[in-house]
Parts: C-alpha cells; sequence; structure tokens
C-alpha cells in the first residue's frame, strides 16, 4: 500500500516532529489516503520493479522515492499489535550522532557531514514484549566483620547471620529484537524505552519508513527472554544483600513463568558509513536518541597530529635551547 495525500497526490509519511500524517509536499496534516495493494514487487506509484527481501514490510522506491507498506505483512499473523512510533525524527538522529562523536578528534572529515547523514534511514524492528513472573526462594550465610585496635593489639570480630529472601516479581514487556538483520547485542543497548509512548497498531505510522516481519517466533527467542528475567532478578536479589561483609549462598531457586507475550514495532535510526574498504553501522533509538557505534579512525588525522605535536616540541626545545644561549 501507500499513503497518498488528497489534496496534492503526494506520499504522505508518518512525521515525529508533528505526531501524525504529514504531507511534505503541500505541507497539510491528515490528507492522507490508502492507495494500492501490495501483492506485487513493483512500486503503486510509477510501476518500477522494487527488489525486497521476504521479511520486508515497509519500503522505499529508489526511483520515484515514495514509500510503500506492504499489506500482507502487516496483517492476520504478521501484523503487531503495538508499535512504538518515531520521537525523533532524521534532523534530530543526525544530532544526535553529531553530540556524540563530534568531539571525536580523528574521525574523517566527512563522517558527520550533512551529505553523509542524509542516508540515514528509519527502520521499524520487528520485537516480541515478553510477561514473565519470577519466584525468587534464597536462603545463605551472612558476616558482619568489625576489627579495631587496642594499643598494639588489633581485635576482629566476626558476627554470622542467616540471610533469607522470597521474591515475587512481575516482568513486563521484556524486549527481544526478532530480526536475523539486527545485531542483538545492538539493540539490546538500545534500551530502555518508555513503553508509555506504546501506541495500538497502524500502518500510518510507517509511512516515510522502512520495516520487517519478525524472522523468529516468540517460542524461538524465549530463552533470551528468560536470560533477561533471570539477570534482573538476581541484579534485584543483590541489592538486598547490602550491609553484609560477606553472603555465602546455600539456597537459590528461581522459578520463571510466562505469562505471556505480543508483537511490536519499535524504532530505529540507522546510518551506515564506509570508510577505507570497511562498513561502520550507526543505530539511533527513535524514540531516546541513544547511539550505538564506534568511530572511524582517519590515518591522515592522526598523522598530522603527530607532525603538528612534534613541530610543537621541535619550536619549545629550540626556544629553550636559545634563551640558554642568551644566558
Amino acid at each position: 500500500m501507500i499513503f497518498k495525500c488528497r489534496n496534492c497526490g503526494g506520499n504522505t509519511v508518518y512525521s515525529p516532529e508533528k505526531g501524525g500524517m504529514y504531507c511534505p509536499h503541500c505541507e497539510s496534516t491528515g490528507s492522507e489516503e490508502k492507495i494500492g495493494d501490495s501483492s506485487l514487487v513493483q512500486c503503486v506509484n510509477c510501476g518500477a520493479p522494487i527488489q525486497i527481501t521476504q521479511y520486508t514490510s515497509a519500503c522505499r522506491c529508489e526511483h520515484c522515492g515514495n514509500y510503500l507498506i506492504f499489506n500482507e505483512r502487516v496483517e492476520n499473523v504478521f501484523e503487531p499489535k503495538l508499535i512504538l512510533p518515531f520521537r525523533i525524527g532524521k534532523e534530530g538522529a543526525a544530532a544526535a550522532m553529531e553530540k556524540e562523536f563530534s568531539r571525536r578528534l580523528f574521525a574523517p572529515a566527512d563522517f558527520l557531514s550533512a551529505k553523509s547523514l542524509e542516508k540515514m534511514e528509519g527502520v521499524y524492528v520487528p520485537f516480541w514484549l515478553y510477561d514473565y513472573d519470577a519466584d525468587y526462594d534464597f536462603a545463605g550465610e551472612g558476616t558482619r566483620v568489625r576489627t579495631w585496635r587496642s594499643g598494639d593489639t588489633e581485635y576482629t570480630e566476626t558476627s554470622y547471620f542467616e540471610v533469607v529472601r522470597r521474591m515475587d516479581v512481575d516482568f513486563d514487556r521484556i524486549p527481544v529484537d526478532a530480526s536475523i538483520a539486527m545485531n542483538d547485542s545492538v539493540m539490546d543497548l538500545m534500551e530502555p524505552y518508555d513503553y508509555r509512548a506504546l501506541a495500538d497498531f497502524a500502518p500510518q505510522y510507517m509511512s516515510g519508513f522502512f520495516g520487517e516481519v519478525y524472522n523468529q517466533k516468540a517460542e524461538e527467542l524465549d530463552e533470551r527472554a528468560q536470560a533477561k528475567a533471570r539477570q534482573a532478578s538476581e541484579e534485584l536479589l543483590q541489592g538486598s544483600l547490602t550491609g553484609y561483609t560477606t553472603v555465602r549462598p546455600y539456597r537459590k531457586n528461581l522459578h520463571l513463568t510466562r505469562e505471556g507475550f505480543c508483537y511490536a514495532l519499535m524504532p530505529v535510526w540507522q546510518y551506515a558509513y564506509r570508510y577505507r574498504d570497511k562498513s561502520y553501522l550507526y543505530h539511533v533509538n527513535g524514540q531516546t536518541g541513544k547511539v550505538i557505534g564506534v568511530t572511524p579512525v582517519s590515518r591522515g588525522k592522526v598523522l598530522a597530529y603527530g607532525a603538528s605535536v612534534f613541530a610543537a616540541v621541535t619550536a619549545l626545545c629550540y626556544m629553550a635551547v636559545h634563551v640558554l644561549e642568551i644566558l
């Protein structure tokens, strides 16, 4: 499908800044209408062929620039229950990149250029959100050690305690990405999201962005969700064991029960940069602006900086010798 403007016929897209559908051609809002069927791998606007993967749910036509959403990949079993709309537009994502990397001294000159950042694309990444109940039964021996000195003698007193903890915790909406193309570690680093902004899915949110359907079913990713629930449970337990010098556990029973899961789409900006035959991929959380990525290093800048430092040191040495000769 494609969302066209009823006023001018242009492609309407979802605007994070305006919080709704917007036509960049006539600058109208709320004027969208759904056109066409996505069962064909050709643009319903200009007829040009479009190459997509088996998981593509939304893309941009390289010929006419319009964004298309494929009906059968956002309906029925592939219809998300929830979507977290983009809160940050391309300009905001570029600003987040500049804030994060502008102080990197040895980054290539065009790394953050307007021309390079224009290639940034917004993607709705498929996620499964899991609900888990954690029942943690813990028992151990805790110690508190007190040391003091009297005269020349040092004394140590060790007190022993039985430490018991019972925790029943509900974890709601543990996020696990369901995209093979996305690096799982990077997607984990994109957290946290503010779930208060989650909305019921509507295809209008996807207009103007790329999108994927889930590549893996919820059952296939359940172990990753459980691992996150275990880690969070352990952190809560450790946070409750303060005040002891040592704690030696002798019973640790954690029981996890999956209460449910739902399919959702999360907003991510992607920026690909190629330098010296190596590709660098950056991700920006489309809601919070959090940036993940490593800056490439320009050898030319490193050499130039080294030469300037060497020249400065040489000049200082020459001046010092000259002053000593005068004295």
